[in-house]
């Protein structure tokens, strides 16, 4: 059985998903915009890699899944068939992948899509990601979605389905992927050889996504996130300096630290809602809409790290808002 079969059903709360994809391409009732929207972690990419793998299989399993042995899956496993087309950053001139996708890249796509599958079945398009199209990629693949060719299908995924221009969105089936329950999360995490309590912590950490959990876990990044915890309770106390803590974060994985940041005053406004001292120093409840901006301000610096600004001037502006305890406060 090819790997991206395995993924998708080593990750069961994505069964159901692919229940419904299965039986419409068996039907022949896919639609030809399929949009993966879902936090990274959740498998939208492994459930859309294995939908174009069955979508060119010729010999599909009982379950839809494709078979990974006929001469199709040996071609999609090599990247080499030619009815799966991906679009995704390209590299610039000096070697460097671009951030964003571009309208020549559309352009492109539209021009091999108005050509004939050459096995005689299904094309599949796979843009990923698709919320960094550029404004004027997006309408042209817009144009294309309007106008789709016979026997064509195109997959959008998607971080942020919210960055997507809503008529992109409205033109697409959007493809449902469930967050499994706590309890499901955990044993996933169990079953992947993670001890209890630190399959709980991680959990916790990534507000419930065992994907990113797991990939914490490996990279031991819950240690970065109690990091995160301790600069900005001292950042509040006045032990540390703005200055201080965007210079480090800047040098140290920038984009995780804003999204423990986020998660961490999402959190902290949680509890203070429910009357509990916060766990970063914070105490009134004077805070919690402070620390809602906040967060979202963290989520939005997040998306700048891409841009051409600087790393430090972003960061540096938001540990300037970060809220203050009252002089004299520990």
């Amino acid at each position: 059985m090819g790997a991206m079969t395995v993924s998708v059903m080593a990750q069961p709360w994505l069964a159901q998903t692919w229940r419904v994809l299965a039986d419409a391409l068996a039907t022949n009732r896919l639609h030809h915009g399929l949009l993966f929207a879902a936090p990274t972690g959740l498998g939208k990419r492994a459930l859309a890699d294995a939908l174009v793998a069955a979508a060119l299989c010729t010999q599909r399993a009982a379950d839809g899944q494709a078979c990974g042995v006929c001469r199709a899956c040996r071609l999609v496993a090599a990247g080499s068939h030619p009815d799966r087309i991906r679009v995704t950053f390209e590299l610039r001139d000096d070697g460097k992948p671009r951030t964003e996708i571009t309208i020549d890249q559309m352009r492109a796509l539209a021009q091999r899509l108005a050509m004939s599958s050459q096995f005689g079945g299904l094309q599949l398009a796979l843009i990923d990601p698709a919320d960094r199209l550029n404004a004027s990629a997006a309408n042209a693949l817009l144009k294309t979605l309007e106008e789709p060719a016979a026997d064509t299908v195109m997959i959008l995924v998607a971080d942020e389905a919210a960055r997507l221009p809503a008529t992109i969105r409205s033109r697409c089936q959007a493809v449902e992927i469930r967050e499994p329950s706590g309890e499901e999360a955990l044993a996933w995490l169990c079953a992947n050889g993670v001890e209890a309590a630190a399959a709980a912590a991680a959990l916790d950490a990534s507000l419930g996504n065992p994907g990113l959990a797991l990939r914490w876990i490996e990279d031991a990044c819950v240690a970065v996130r109690m990091a995160c915890a301790q600069d900005l309770q001292a950042l509040a106390s006045g032990r540390h300096s703005a200055v201080d803590i965007a210079d480090r974060w800047g040098t140290d994985r920038p984009e995780l630290r804003l999204w423990f940041a986020a998660a961490l005053a999402h959190d902290e406004a949680r509890r203070l809602a429910r009357g509990e001292r916060g766990t970063l120093g914070l105490t009134g409840r004077g805070e919690i809409p402070k620390l809602a901006r906040w967060s979202g301000r963290a989520n939005h610096a997040r998306g700048l790290l891409a841009t051409t600004l600087r790393t430090d001037l972003v960061l540096l502006d938001l540990m300037r808002a970060w809220p203050s305890l009252p002089s004299g406060r520990p």
